[in-house]
């Protein structure tokens, strides 16, 4: 199954479903290949404040972007004039109206004209529901220009400090000293050894808690030799705060099972097999668990469903392709308390 490094994506994100355990009374969400266009993380573990999860799920499915949350945060109680209500977002007001007109077509606010003026007030409350974010990458063989190529961004990572934790996932091996605690990584950083045969994993190093309520170091270039100066500049705590709750919206989202996505589950040999780890696609035509770049259209063994598949001799409306989307969806909004099925 760790074939590739999807494969081994796939089991980390498993395992941190079923057992990572917060210290406090959290609950988790679990996403993949998210971030900034700074960074993309692996892996993403979201604790949430459980109640605040149960109201989020009022206002949807669907993700807010940063100019809808501006709106949303700061949308007030009773009728105001939306200048007075909304802090200045540091651009245009027209582009707070577009915000504002979408964010009422999606029921998430009310809106007037009163005096040829735009009037908001929210429909209910946005809650606090992120608590901590905790950023993984994953590396199954983590070979020594790996874990050198892996380096520079883990101090990006740690000077921005978007993240409360940073970690690195790798597989575990049979070796007396697991390879990865050789490797000259940060100390603030990590480690997890995943055995994605079992679906366990083991913390051999524990990371630092880092500070995402002081402005961070966004670190632009780092020359290779010790003569040029590295380039960096400073993010306030604000900035920090707006991405880290769009990145949380979009995980909210998306999580990740959307790997059916970006694949062809409509193809007669694209399964979901299942044991006891989880659930993961399967390709019956190569017998393995195929990548995104594998299953594709271009694929020499893909075959699309037999019509028949997807009218009367196919109990589920839409054929077995649509079916696993189906299932996966439903897999989605069980890890996300309060959204009806």
């Amino acid at each position: 199954m760790t074939s590739s490094e999807f494969a081994f994506e796939l089991a980390v994100c498993q395992w941190a479903e079923r057992a990572w355990s917060p210290s406090d009374d959290a609950a988790v969400l679990v996403a993949r290949q998210f971030g900034t266009k700074h960074r993309r993380w692996d892996t993403i573990v979201l604790e949430c404040d459980p109640v605040g999860l149960q109201e989020r799920a009022k206002f949807g499915t669907e993700s807010f972007h940063s100019d809808l949350l501006h709106v949303l945060r700061h949308a007030p109680a009773d009728w105001t004039y939306y200048r007075d209500a909304l802090p200045d977002p540091g651009y245009p007001w027209r582009y707070v109206r577009e915000s504002i007109h979408e964010a009422a077509d999606r029921d998430a606010i009310e809106t007037r004209k009163r005096s040829n003026r735009i009037e908001i007030r929210r429909v209910r409350p946005y809650p606090d529901w992120l608590r901590r974010i905790i950023a993984i990458e994953n590396k199954p063989d983590l070979t020594a220009s790996a874990a050198r190529n892996l380096v520079p961004q883990l101090e990006r990572d740690i000077a921005l400090s978007l993240a409360d934790e940073v970690w690195v996932a790798t597989a575990t091996t049979d070796e007396r000293v697991e390879p990865i605690l050789l490797a000259d990584l940060p100390a603030a950083a990590g480690v997890l050894t995943v055995d994605p045969e079992s679906g366990t994993a083991e913390t051999v190093w524990q990371p630092r808690s880092l500070s995402v309520d002081e402005p961070g170091t966004r670190i632009l270039d780092r020359p290779d030799d010790d003569t040029s100066a590295a380039r960096f500049e400073y993010v306030d705590t604000d900035w920090k705060h707006e991405r880290r709750l769009a990145i949380a919206e979009r995980a909210y989202a998306r999580g990740w099972r959307a790997y059916a996505d970006t694949m062809r589950p409509d193809c007669r040999h694209f399964q979901l097999s299942a044991d006891e780890t989880g659930v993961y696609p399967h390709c019956a035509a190569k017998d393995c668990l195929p990548t995104a770049a594998e299953c594709r259209g271009q694929c020499p063994s893909y075959e699309p469903e037999p019509p028949t598949w997807r009218s009367m001799d196919w109990p589920l409306d839409g054929g077995p392709g649509k079916a696993i989307k189906r299932l996966l969806t439903r897999r989605r909004r069980r890890q996300r308390p309060g959204l009806s099925e």
